[in-house]
């Protein structure tokens, strides 16, 4: 009889303490500790809602799934409210980052400080894009279809029809901080040619970890490392193309000049041209010691959360020293390629110096520039990008194996080249 008297005791705690655990539910949180209002169950059947269901289904459905859906935030709050009908569609507003700034004001700061608010700068600044179709830049079928998450004037908004750069992370029409969160909403920019960081991250034990076990912190993604604390700033100490102005190291500084003449930033006196100007603008580079060093103090400060700062400060110093090792190869290879302009076998376009243009990607004229351009872009970036994000398979087979063949390569046109010359120069 005692025993059924504890166990009906023991049966009714636990039926209070559950009932009390659902009465008491905790406001979602936003990551940050903060907490937000629950949803609303019911969502608001505007006029333009009532519609779209109709037009565009799959539109509404992503906005009723989101939480700005339940947010009390309507169409018009970001399309303004001057198209109503069927007949007034081109009077529907485009949605910007200021637009969304209204309300994320501290993300929408963050943003324009950092380097994806100057993705349209750096697409734009290239001297060939000009050249490309305009469905290629402007139409987002290449280039511009990542470069779009850059911010652009009204006039550049005129001519790409595109909305909000936030939409490149947060997924139009349900703009989820969840899908944004994880590392695949990077995926789609940040891999392939120049920039595999997603097969590289995916294939190192980072990645590893992340694909066995799930998103369980246990090992970094993306956001971890590039977005601390949900920071959109989103820089890193060496930049896009791992340059970086002074150089204390001499002999390095003497293959970064080198690089620099190539890329036109420098003249061929070693003198700043008009493109300095464009690396200053798009942040393509660190232009002092002191805002370097900031950023690698940030990025040191996250590896500690999981190594000693030892450990983290020797794998980072040593992914600096695989830019080196890179940059020896591809000095050597820009200063062979520049002499065959000195000798008049290479002849510049019109306008541009007698030296090689490694801006002008592909398309440039002769065939060891092509070399010299995939050398440059593709086995460069994956030499030192690999060495960072851990994946030595990618920073030996795709990018400084690659790089010692296309040095190879580069020295045999050369000299080929240039016995040719002679023969035809010969009286």
């Amino acid at each position: 009889m005692e025993g059924r008297m504890v166990l009906r005791r023991m049966v009714f705690v636990v039926a209070v303490l559950g009932f009390s655990l659902v009465g008491c539910k905790s406001a979602p949180q936003t990551g940050e500790g903060e907490q937000v209002a629950e949803q609303p169950s019911k969502y608001v059947e505007t006029e333009c809602v009532k519609c779209h269901t109709t037009v565009t289904p799959n539109i509404v459905r992503d906005h009723k799934s989101g939480v700005m859906g339940h947010e009390g935030v309507d169409c018009s709050d970001c399309h303004g409210s001057n198209h109503s009908s069927a007949d007034d569609v081109a009077k529907a507003q485009l949605p910007t980052e200021e637009t969304c700034g209204e309300c994320h004001e501290n993300q929408h700061k963050q943003f324009m400080d950092g380097k994806h608010a100057l993705g349209w700068v750096a697409l734009t600044a290239m001297p060939e894009t000009g050249f490309q179709p305009h469905a290629y830049i402007q139409g987002l079928k290449g280039c511009g279809g990542c470069h779009k998450v850059g911010s652009r004037t009204p006039e550049q908004r005129e001519d790409s029809h595109y909305g909000s750069p936030c939409d490149s992370c947060h997924t139009r029409h349900k703009f989820s901080k969840e899908e944004a969160s994880k590392p695949e909403a990077c995926q789609t920019c940040h891999m392939g040619f120049d920039h595999p960081q997603w097969e590289m991250w995916s294939g190192s034990k980072h990645g590893v970890i992340y694909q066995t076990e799930g998103d369980t912190g246990r090992a970094p993604k993306c956001q971890t490392c590039h977005m601390d604390g949900g920071d959109h700033e989103v820089m890193t100490a060496w930049g896009f193309l791992a340059l970086r102005l002074p150089e204390a190291d001499e002999e390095w500084m003497g293959y970064r000049a080198t690089i620099l003449k190539g890329l036109g930033v420098l003249d061929m006196e070693g003198k700043p041209t008009p493109r300095l100007e464009v690396v200053v603008a798009g942040k393509v580079a660190r232009l002092s010691a002191e805002e370097w060093q900031a950023e690698r103090d940030k990025m040191t400060a996250i590896c500690t959360k999981c190594h000693s700062e030892s450990y983290a400060k020797s794998n980072l110093e040593s992914a600096d020293q695989m830019i080196k090792e890179a940059d020896k190869l591809m000095a050597e290879a820009i200063e062979r390629v520049a002499e065959l302009y000195t000798l008049g076998i290479l002849k510049p376009a019109e306008g541009k110096a007698a030296y090689p243009d490694l801006l002008t990607f592909y398309g440039a004229q002769s065939s060891i520039e092509q070399t010299l351009y995939v050398m440059f872009l593709e086995h460069r970036m994956r030499t030192f990008q690999g060495a960072f994000h851990m994946n030595p398979d990618y920073t030996t087979w795709y990018g400084l194996a690659e790089m010692q063949k296309d040095i190879v390569e580069i020295r045999e046109k050369a000299q080929e080249m240039k016995a040719r010359h002679a023969e035809t120069a010969a009286p």
